[in-house]
């Protein structure tokens, strides 16, 4: 179904097993955040949990889903080319970690993203205001995950 999905037996199984770790609160919170549309918060909270892992092979993952969406905050300001580097730059951080990874529906958000970055390419230019009302992507679990009782999904409640 998706062309990214092919790629998880040709992951190296030590980033197989970095992904399959569940998400800290401070990840929660910047996928929700991200989720809300908050970007650049995203980005401050997602740098702090970059810079405190010590785990080279996870890093990326965090690197990509910060950049992802700093590339969203410049297509809201309309920087054409923000969007454009950034946003091509987290989507090739990411492809490494699809189809999942702690629990993230990589694959659905590179897609999603992806098809956003040639919307942006094919248009040839941006205006501050052109995206206003678009559903950009979001970050999606791809099972719900329970701690505590309580759902830890950036797409679910709480």
């Amino acid at each position: 179904m998706r062309e990214i999905s092919a790629k998880l037996s040709s992951r190296d199984p030590s980033t197989r097993a970095c992904c399959d770790r569940t998400p800290t609160p401070e990840m929660r919170h910047a996928f929700a955040q991200f989720n809300r549309g908050e970007y650049w918060a995203q980005h401050e909270t997602l740098e702090n949990v970059w810079r405190a892992e010590r785990d080279a092979t996870i890093r990326n993952f965090y690197k990509g889903i910060l950049q992802v969406g700093v590339g969203f905050h410049h297509l809201r300001k309309g920087n054409y080319n923000g969007v454009l580097k950034v946003l091509g730059r987290g989507i090739n951080y990411l492809k490494p970690y699809a189809p999942e990874c702690y629990g993230v529906d990589v694959a659905r958000l590179v897609d999603e993203a992806r098809a956003v970055y040639w919307r942006v390419r094919e248009k040839g230019r941006l205006e501050t205001g052109d995206w206003d009302g678009i559903e950009l992507p979001q970050v999606h679990y791809t099972k719900s995950k329970k701690d505590g009782g309580e759902y830890v999904g950036a797409n679910q409640p709480g």
